[in-house]
């Protein structure tokens, strides 16, 4: 599974939550283009699509 790093304060929104691209529920999390997605929803999406050695 991929982890990501988000320790930055970029991707933290203090203006307040907005729905989660990928769920709906709120976040005050920011992807690193700025989209509101949780951390944990946007590490489930990276794993989805994410070739692998052997995936075909």
């Amino acid at each position: 599974m991929a982890l990501l790093d988000w320790r930055s304060p970029e991707h933290f929104d203090h203006s307040g939550d907005k729905p989660c691209v990928l769920c709906n529920k709120p976040t005050p999390l920011r992807s690193d283009r700025g989209k509101p997605v949780h951390k944990v929803c946007a590490e489930d999406w990276t794993d989805a699509h994410t070739d692998r050695e052997g995936d075909q």
